[in-house]
């Protein structure tokens, strides 16, 4: 701080000595004609000399942001000539800019990164990615004034290097103007003579150059890109979307909806893995459970404890009469009838335009498009521990239907991951009667969540009767006298636990094998690589959903479709990049826990100055009603500021608590207007306004409130 204070005064200094020694009477149109005389006769005597106060000079103005930078490039034609003069002007406003670009970093950065963390990270992801680009375009128009480029690029994450050498380039055009114009000082009247609108249009010209360049040289690579090629002279459909899980079926419902001509292909179930292997089973099973388990606590509403009775087999028919209902919504009829064609089969891309299909019935069948969309999700990701496929394991996909078969919950099972789709499955089953053991590597579960949270979760599954064993790595699998055993190790001691059951619950990875992608040379790295608008290699070939990342969600699945069915049918006239500021999640273990935008920790690695402000549900009036008063709504902004920068609640009900919030952040909205909003009574959305209500008593206004105390008193008399 006391460094940046130095610099501040060093500053102000500098700049006021320049107006009090009137020296930018000097560095006017006529000062410098009527010094002109006096320097050249100081150059004849000493021209190093000059030349090196005259470089030093202009290194100050320029770095100091003073005013007289166009009569120094001037001064530099009419003293040195072009050549001379021009290398002079070129280095010294280049060197100068940088000290300025350097300063404004040093004074700027840290402050603004503080205040505005999100926006200034945004702006730094574009900088990182053509910077140096947008950087020559500004220095080539003159409109711009450059030491307000100077400050601006400062507060960036541009590299200083890059900084340099661009502007050196990018002013060159212009300081040669000025240059030429000065070694012919005495025919100048005034500046505008030398800058007049047809230059400044030129110039206006000239920084588009870069631009149409840059539009030029995409589309000599796009050709490059198909040039081993043929592309046919007309296409079967529009769009062909391959996958039909929540990405392909929005992106193809979209496309119909435009009316344009598309084709879904999908060789399993309608729906994707979330309808049929994912969110639907998964959430009917931990509904049951939760059922269950008020059953056994029958006395936190004023009932008999009691075992709960059922049929295993019948809740897992009722979860597949779950998927039954609901599969009607994603089914071929309705797409069909929405005016999509879907094809049951195998897709291959053969080139970008075509697609070969093996149809499900035998058959095969070509279709070429001028848009294709890869939409083919992901799969649970299997260790590859030794023994594990002679033991057996199933998966959040398989576990569906060889529990279906079981009479009774296994009773022995080991859950092998300590994310999500594990703890929500853990509990759940140990709900149901299983003996559930969850083993997680690193040191907690859910450990995408901040630290509380993450304990919090792992009471509650511990509550329900899950024996969490975090800190232990699975080495192996064997079968040892007809029982089958995991073989784990912690704190360098191998441990054998016994199961019946292993479900492997440790991510899921892309399905990128059988498509075609390696042989057209469309990159892979874990997952599709696009660029913003979801283009793939080829700009016709677009992906969309998990097969993409980087959020594996549902929801970001139907929320990219909707981009890549608008650039794959309308790119050409205008592209859209996927909009990521606000993605909402929820783990359904119970209580539930919600979360969009940064969580605490996350705020502390970016340096943001952040503060927190809890409501905790034992004061929510309708949670104390229902007996689930657990949990909290848990808010981070910046210092002072209502501003959501990021909400964790963990509660019941927390996933649809959350949209209010998602709302908020999506349209710029701050909790005073939370608390303006009403909100109904008994619900548990008052636990979002109460939340906002605890940030507005942290910040309220003593002084004001102190007057308004006197002026009470004074009007009792």
């Amino acid at each position: 701080m006391i460094k940046r204070i130095f610099l501040i005064l060093l500053i102000l200094i500098l700049a006021a000595s320049f107006f009090y020694f009137d020296l930018n009477q000097l560095l006017t149109l006529d000062g410098l004609k009527g010094s002109m005389a006096q320097f050249n006769e100081y150059k004849a005597q000493s021209p190093l000399l000059i030349i090196g106060g005259f470089f030093l000079l202009y290194v100050v103005v320029t770095a100091l942001s003073l005013p007289g930078a166009a009569i120094l490039t001037l001064a530099a034609g009419a003293l040195f000539g072009l050549v001379q003069g021009l290398l002079v002007a070129s280095f010294a406003s280049s060197i100068g800019a940088t000290i300025a670009f350097l300063a404004s970093r040093y004074l700027l950065r840290d402050t603004i990164k503080q205040r505005f963390p999100e926006r200034l990270a945004a702006i730094d992801a574009g900088v990182e990615k053509e910077g140096g680009f947008y950087l020559f375009t500004l220095r080539l128009v003159p409109i711009f004034p450059f030491f307000l480029i100077n400050l601006l690029m400062g507060v960036t994450s541009i590299k200083t290097w890059t900084y340099y050498w661009v502007s050196q380039i990018g002013m060159l055009a212009g300081t040669f103007v000025f240059v030429n114009a000065g070694t012919q000082l005495a025919q100048i009247d005034s500046l505008s003579g030398i800058l007049s609108f047809n230059l400044i249009v030129s110039f206006a010209l000239l920084g588009f150059f870069p631009l149409i360049a840059k539009g030029v040289l995409n589309m000599f690579k796009k050709r490059r890109v198909y040039k081993d090629h043929i592309k046919p002279k007309k296409f079967d459909r529009n769009m062909i979307v391959i996958g039909a899980g929540a990405g392909g079926l929005v992106t193809s419902y979209i496309a119909a909806a435009v009316k344009a001509k598309v084709t879904l292909i999908e060789a399993g179930e309608m729906g994707g893995d979330c309808l049929n292997y994912g969110c639907v089973p998964s959430k009917a099973i931990i509904k049951s459970a939760k059922i269950a388990d008020q059953i056994r606590h029958g006395e936190n509403y004023g009932l008999e404890n009691t075992v709960p009775q059922f049929s295993f087999k019948k809740v897992m028919a009722r979860v597949q009469q779950v998927v039954a209902d609901i599969a009607p919504h994603d089914s071929v009829e309705r797409y069909t009838n929405l005016g999509v064609d879907v094809v049951k089969g195998y897709a291959k891309l053969v080139d970008p335009w075509t697609v070969e299909i093996k149809l499900n019935d035998g058959g095969m069948q070509t279709l070429t498009a001028r848009t294709i969309v890869i939409a083919t999700g992901a799969r649970p990701f299997v260790p590859p521990l030794p023994g594990i496929e002679e033991t057996g394991y199933v998966t959040s996909d398989t576990l569906w239907t060889k529990f279906a078969e079981l009479e009774e919950a296994p009773k022995k099972l080991v859950v092998l991951g300590g994310g999500p789709i594990g703890s929500e499955l853990a509990q759940s089953f140990a709900r149901l009667g299983s003996n559930v053991t969850q083993i997680e590597m690193s040191d907690r579960i859910m450990g995408k969540e901040d630290l509380e949270v993450s304990t919090f979760a792992h009471q509650s599954l511990t509550d329900s009767g899950v024996n969490i064993l975090t800190s232990h790595q699975a080495m192996r699998c064997e079968i040892r006298d007809g029982k089958k055993y995991i073989i784990v190790k912690h704190n360098e001691t191998e441990i054998d636990i016994e199961y019946d059951e292993l479900l492997c619950a440790v991510g899921r990875s892309a399905r990128l094998e059988g498509y075609g992608l390696e042989a057209l040379g469309i990159e892979t790295n874990r997952t599709i690589v696009t660029n913003e608008y979801l283009e793939t290699l080829y700009p016709n070939i677009f992906a969309a959903g998990d097969i993409v990342g980087p959020y594996q969600f549902t929801h970001v699945a139907a929320h990219q479709g909707w981009y890549a069915a608008v650039n794959g049918l309308f790119g050409n006239l205008k592209k859209f990049k996927v909009d990521y500021r606000v993605i909402p999640w929820v783990t359904f273990i119970d209580p539930e826990v919600a979360r969009v935008g940064i969580n605490e920790q996350e705020a502390i690695d970016k340096g943001i100055d952040y503060e927190i402000t809890r409501f905790e549900f034992e004061e929510l009036d309708r949670a104390i009603t229902d007996g689930a008063a657990k949990g909290f709504i848990k808010v981070i902004t910046p210092k002072g500021k209502d501003k959501i920068l990021g909400v964790t609640v963990v509660s019941e009900h927390a996933g649809d608590l959350i949209a209010e919030f998602v709302l908020a952040m999506k349209h710029g909205l701050g909790l005073n207007k939370i608390l303006g909003t009403i909100h109904s009574y008994p619900t548990w959305a008052e636990g979002n306004k109460y939340a906002a209500g605890e940030w507005k008593r942290a910040h309220a206004p003593e002084t004001v409130l102190n007057w308004l105390e006197k002026y009470h008193t004074w009007r009792r008399g």
